[in-house]
């Protein structure tokens, strides 16, 4: 006991100089707000409530370990094995019946094909997870559904998605917004815009957009989209994880729009050996304007 009493002072003593240095001005910088009178005692007071616990803890395993014959033996009485307390009793002596169970390694009157089926009850353990899940389950249930105190997943995605458009910018380089561009057709944006194709997309898409790597350009069937817009959005932004490169920063956006136009130009010439379409059919607008 006296050891135990002068260790609880020198906790005690330190607890106390490291509350005094915090409400040193050289302790804490000067921003920061000194610790109140009650905050120091808050904090003396869990420290020596954690140090009683561990105190405690430590001295419960020393008499358990000391007292382990004596427990065997009311363990192993017969009025106390099979209670419930008697299995809490199993596991400080090492038995660990309350969470494996008893294996009674019988066999059931019956088999199939040479397989036999033994009488074991499921391990305690599995049975109180079980439990424990289905008391979780009405919580979730009651929390979200019945209560709605919290969005469902749904909810929450619609909220994310919200608060992600508020951060991106509403001009024309938000991929979310669509442009209000019409097609060019004057013949020295479609001749640039056949010259742009052949030297960045025919690679994938083939001299006459027939389609190689990339799809068929000229038929009526549009992966992401074949209106004009779409288009651009397309080239310009690119698809992410499917091969198409993001034009931007690259070509202009009046070069985007002249190789989109030239593209939509091709719509219906049926090159050959055209790649099988892909996607969803769409007409895409024809040529209205030029600019």
């Amino acid at each position: 006991m006296l050891k135990l009493r002068t260790f609880f002072l020198i906790a005690t003593g330190l607890l106390i100089g490291y509350a005094a240095a915090a409400q040193t001005p050289g302790a804490a910088p000067a921003a920061e707000k000194p610790m109140t009178t009650e905050e120091i005692l808050f904090w003396i007071l869990l420290g020596l409530l954690g140090l009683v616990l561990l105190v405690a803890l430590l001295m419960g395993i020393m008499i358990t370990v000391q007292m382990r014959p004596q427990l065997r033996k009311v363990y192993e009485m017969p009025t106390v094995r099979p209670t419930m307390s008697g299995k809490v009793l199993g596991l400080l002596v090492g038995d660990p019946v309350l969470v494996k169970g008893e294996v009674k390694d019988e066999l059931l009157d019956h088999d199939y094909d040479g397989i036999h089926e033994f009488d074991n009850d499921l391990p305690p353990w599995w049975k109180y997870s079980f439990y424990v899940t289905i008391f979780f389950g009405f919580i979730y249930l009651g929390y979200y559904h019945l209560a709605q105190a919290a969005p469902l997943s749904e909810g929450e995605y619609a909220a994310e998605m919200q608060q992600a458009a508020l951060m991106v910018s509403a001009d024309n380089d938000d991929p979310n917004k669509l442009t209000d561009y019409k097609p060019l057709t004057a013949a020295t944006d479609l001749t640039d815009g056949k010259g742009i194709f052949a030297q960045n997309c025919a690679a994938c898409h083939g001299q006459n957009a027939e389609g190689k790597v990339g799809p068929n350009l000229t038929d009526e069937y549009w992966l992401h989209g074949g209106e004009v817009n779409h288009v651009y959005k397309t080239v310009k932004f690119g698809v992410q994880g499917k091969g198409m490169v993001a034009w931007k920063g690259k070509l202009s956006g009046k070069q985007i729009l002249q190789v989109t136009s030239y593209v939509l130009s091709l719509q219906g010439s049926k090159p050959a050996n055209a790649k099988e379409p892909q996607g969803e059919k769409e007409t895409a607008g024809k040529p209205v304007a030029s600019r």
